[in-house]
């Protein structure tokens, strides 16, 4: 029990730590007041320009792998030593729900963060990697057809919710791995809501890759 506690407690504040806010913060700008108002890498990209917008992806791709294939061993072997016992699927998979509550939901900046995409992707490698590699091809597809990273996102997130039954589901106890993601990967399409009106009205805005400095 002391493992599982510890374990999604660290994975929530990894999943907290704003990397696109401190972006911001390194540029002398508060991201949260410019463009979308969102802290992910896309609106990085669009309102710091090319380079902290790919950084702030990257890192926030790695609090998600680091939460579900670092941290369980980590904390095991801080409380048990090289005899503690691996933890146990429950422990992963409730490690992976923590860190995308703490990236959607940071401590530290009163509970408002990201929409999940690039953390998701993390955690999905972590767990799901084959369904992840799926979801990752359609993100790429969608997006250079449409330009469009929010309907890129939506397809991804209903791409990597199926997969995860075909190609991720050997695991025991069966099912479990499958239908996390699945529950994450809805919660990715919720918080795209405000997206999803844009795009059946016409008024999202495309990506463009001359972002701004």
């Amino acid at each position: 029990m002391l493992i599982f506690l510890l374990s999604i407690l660290c994975a929530y504040l990894i999943g907290s730590i704003p990397f696109g806010h401190i972006a911001g913060l390194c540029y002398g700008v508060d991201i949260r007041t410019k463009g979308s108002g969102n802290i992910g890498a896309t609106n990085v990209y669009r309102v710091l320009g090319k380079k902290p917008g790919i950084i702030v992806f990257l890192l926030d791709a790695m609090k998600g792998i680091a939460a579900v294939r670092v941290v369980p061993q980590g904390v095991a072997f801080v409380l048990g030593g090289v005899e503690a016992v691996p933890p146990g699927v429950f422990v992963i998979l409730a490690c992976a729900v923590f860190v995308f509550l703490g990236h959607t939901f940071p401590v530290w900046l009163r509970f408002k963060g990201g929409k999940g995409v690039a953390t998701g992707l993390g955690l999905a490698i972590g767990i799901a990697p084959f369904s992840a590699l799926v979801a990752l091809a359609v993100w790429i597809a969608v997006f250079a057809a449409s330009r469009y990273v929010s309907l890129a996102s939506i397809f991804a997130a209903v791409v990597l919710g199926a997969a995860a039954w075909f190609l991720d589901n050997s695991a025991e106890p069966r099912n479990y791995a499958p239908a996390v993601i699945c529950a994450l990967a809805l919660f990715v399409i919720i918080k795209h809501k405000s997206n999803i009106k844009r795009l059946l009205s016409g008024t999202e805005n495309r990506f463009s890759f001359s972002g701004k400095k």
